[in-house]
């Protein structure tokens, strides 16, 4: 079977990608420099602590590794840190996406998957959203992540670097096979954010309930971790199999309001959550909904839980196990 880089596989979505690939019995290779990831989703995985902007060190690994083929999730995300220091969006994940590419194109590897997101969009003036909408993020994050599309484009047209970049919305829920979900810190979405206010007490924070919107929280397309990597799995398998490069949207297509997801946490948990309302967060539009019609058509992908109850509920089962293995 082929053997499959994987950056920032450490980190949430990842991982759960890394172990994916092991079910379907490809052989995988960690590359994360652990600064926002976990060693222990990794292990039983042959690892390498290393930042990407170690050229010469990455491309020595994908020589020695006889590597077929990358995903690319290494980044920092987080909408609210990257609109207070751009630069390190930038250095970081555009700067080290280059520096990826540049490793590969060292070891004549010419296979990339990218973990892009729907902020490279911005402010739709569609919804759900469709692939052909231009660029036009409005946060420094989504922005770092034109400027990766953009390389890929170059890379392709100038090297012969083939690429899909995955463009997906809300990760969210836990991995029930592996049992890898949500560890943040500072943790930021949403999901997980509920949970902890439930289980704390504390009250969470919903930033704004004055958009545009039936309940005027934000709304936001909700897709599960593991049907994400699937979604990551089937577009390297197009790549190896000779596919060309594109760019899909991964999502389920239905949107959900922060208050919507607050009731289905309320009703998976048997609690109430506190809460309160606080102003909206710099550069987050009121709605993100995928159109995945291009996912499905072209590589036969399909989201295997849709439902925001189902997805809340792995995600609560994660956490009492987290909990418990805290004592």
């Amino acid at each position: 079977m082929p053997k499959i880089l994987v950056t920032g596989g450490a980190g949430y979505i990842g991982s759960v990608t890394a172990h994916f690939l092991k079910r379907r019995n490809y052989e995988v290779v960690i590359v994360d420099d652990l600064s926002r990831g976990h060693e222990h989703n990794v292990r039983g995985l042959p690892f390498y602590k290393l930042h990407l902007a170690e050229t010469g060190a990455l491309a020595d690994v994908i020589s020695r590794e006889h590597v077929d083929a990358v995903i690319h999730f290494a980044a920092h995300s987080m909408v609210g840190e990257s609109t207070q220091k751009p630069e390190l969006y930038f250095l970081n994940n555009a700067g080290g996406s280059a520096s990826l590419l540049s490793a590969m194109i060292q070891a004549n590897v010419k296979r990339l998957v990218f973990s892009s997101t729907a902020a490279v969009y911005g402010t739709p003036g569609m919804v759900p959203i469709p692939e052909d909408l231009p660029f036009d993020p409005v946060n420094p994050y989504g922005e770092s992540k034109v400027l990766v599309e953009k390389m890929l484009k170059w890379m392709d047209r100038c090297n012969g670097l083939r690429s899909i970049a995955l463009r997906y919305f809300n990760a969210c829920g836990s991995d029930p096979v592996s049992g890898l979900g949500e560890e943040h810190d500072p943790e930021t979405h949403l999901i997980p954010l509920l949970i902890g206010a439930v289980v704390t007490g504390k009250p969470m924070t919903i930033f704004g309930d004055d958009y545009e919107t039936p309940d005027g929280t934000c709304l936001r397309d909700y897709i599960h971790v593991t049907d994400l990597a699937e979604a990551h799995v089937v577009a390297i398998e197009k790549l190896l199999a000779g596919g060309g490069s594109e760019m899909f949207n991964v999502g389920t297509g239905a949107g959900h309001s922060v208050l919507e997801v607050l009731r289905a946490v309320e009703k998976v948990t048997g609690r109430k959550v506190p809460h309160e309302i606080g102003p909206r967060r710099a550069g987050d539009p009121a709605v993100l909904v995928a159109n995945s019609d291009k996912l499905k058509k072209t590589l036969g992908w399909k989201p295997k839980l849709p439902e925001i109850e189902d997805i809340v509920a792995t995600a609560w089962q994660f956490e009492n196990k987290r909990l418990m293995r805290q004592g």
